[in-house]
């Protein structure tokens, strides 16, 4: 009988589960490993970028996105869905900021996202999105971080980790994490986390790293203070980080 709603996906099963969702999660589970960290004075979230083979350019390879100038996302699961996601962020905020002439809360972004990701488990036709997302940002509130799954559940944290190697990172985040840890040190301990299970060698061609906050806020020429601004490093700094950390 399971069967029979395991390719329905608006239908619960007699156990009371969707069970296209958990099909979507494994699809998450089969993705690299991301994390994400919040610190005391920003945000950082870090993947694996890995190629499926040694002739592709893994320059034009990209799992971390900025969806405006104060958030950025990571993903694991299917590449495509995570691209539709993120061209929905990109313009909710634009939409947002065209109103309030400011970037989102990242709270609200979040939702917006999060709202997406849950229209798919109730309409005819679609299935779920095959991935989970990290979500970083700074508002108002301070550094936040969010985990979006493809029932469309969302839920704040200050570090975790999705993927294949996610139960094993969790616990190392678990170890190491702590509440007065700042931006730098939860860089380093981002690429730590990602090397507990890493296969291969850990180069700056094989991770991906982006980071809001850390240090004092930009100011305008009047002295106003600005948002913080979320960036990608580069490999040349993520090559510093790496040599720091052998």
């Amino acid at each position: 009988m399971s069967d029979r709603y395991s390719f329905s996906l608006t239908t619960f099963s007699p156990s009371g589960k969707l069970l296209q969702i958990e099909h979507a999660l494994n699809a998450v589970g089969q993705g690299v490993t991301s994390v994400g960290i919040k610190a005391s004075n920003g945000a950082v979230i870090a993947t694996e970028k890995k190629s499926t083979s040694p002739l592709v350019d893994t320059s034009t390879l990209e799992k971390i996105s900025m969806i405006c100038s104060s958030v950025g996302l990571v993903y694991s699961g299917m590449g495509p869905d995570a691209r539709v996601l993120v061209n929905k962020g990109r313009k909710s905020a634009q939409a947002y900021r065209r109103v309030y002439n400011e970037d989102p809360p990242v709270s609200i972004l979040v939702k917006e996202i999060a709202s997406v990701m849950q229209e798919f488990t109730q309409s005819g036709g679609v299935r779920p999105f095959g991935v989970s997302l990290l979500v970083a940002g700074f508002d108002d509130k301070g550094p936040s971080l969010y985990q979006v799954d493809p029932s469309g559940s969302y839920f704040a944290w200050k570090a975790t980790a999705i993927g294949k190697n996610m139960i094993n990172s969790k616990t190392f985040l678990e170890k190491r994490f702590n509440e007065e840890m700042e931006l730098e040190d939860a860089v380093h301990t981002a690429i730590l986390t990602l090397k507990e299970g890493f296969e291969g060698q850990m180069t700056e061609d094989t991770i991906e790293i982006g980071i809001i906050g850390g240090g004092s806020p930009p100011t305008t020429a009047t002295g106003e203070p600005l948002p913080f601004a979320f960036k990608k490093l580069t490999p040349s700094e993520i090559k510093d980080y790496l040599s720091n950390i052998a």
